[in-house]
């Protein structure tokens, strides 16, 4: 339980100091804290409908309710979409991996440790992309929004392929295949539309 606890406050702490960081050039710092307490309480809500009710789905519950926070920012604050999606992708994927990373600590399993660092190596990919995008040929429109979509996408394809040979993780759900891998297919086209968009 205090592992829990220890490794979700940090993931929290990290997650708000992201999120402000990521936003804090184009928007004032009440804006940015009310969209995060919007997306930690979806997520916290999230996390509290699984516990008692699903505790399966408690990743897509807790992802769910994060994005309904952020739409709710986007919506009510008039945050823009895409920056709003490269900021919680930022500062949700360090908390993720922390979740991983608490369960292989408490129980010692190594599909959680591996997950954890599948995480944090998609955090480079995310730092990699971010910072190159731009130079990117093909992406012609130089839009923000294709660090955070493309990370995301492959996070999703890379739970449908890994929920078909390691069904046991700690987030996997008997649907897991089909949820992940249409979520990456749209999320790729996504970028594909975004690619043809012009500034």
């Amino acid at each position: 339980m205090l592992t829990n606890i220890t490794f979700n406050l940090l993931g929290v702490l990290i997650f708000l100091f992201i999120f402000w960081k990521k936003l804090k050039e184009d928007y004032f710092p009440a804006l940015i804290f009310s969209t995060a307490f919007y997306m930690l309480a979806g997520a916290l809500l999230g996390f509290a409908v699984s516990y008692f009710l699903f505790k399966s789905y408690w990743f897509w519950l807790a992802f769910g309710g994060a994005c309904l926070g952020a739409l709710l920012g986007i919506l009510r604050l008039h945050l823009k979409p895409y920056e709003t999606i490269e900021a919680g992708v930022a500062s949700l994927l360090p908390w993720f991996g922390l979740i991983f990373f608490a369960d292989a600590a408490k129980t010692s399993a190594p599909t959680s440790f591996v997950a954890g660092l599948v995480v944090f190596c998609l955090i480079a990919l995310y730092v990699f992309l971010d910072r190159h995008y731009k130079n990117f040929t093909w992406y012609s429109s130089g839009r923000i929004g294709f660090s955070g979509l493309t990370t995301l996408a492959v996070f999703f394809l890379l739970r449908a392929c890994l929920a078909i040979f390691a069904p046991s993780v700690l987030s996997f759900v008997k649907v897991e295949t089909l949820i992940s891998g249409f979520l990456a297919f749209v999320l790729t086209l996504s970028v594909f539309k975004l690619s043809r968009e012009k500034l």
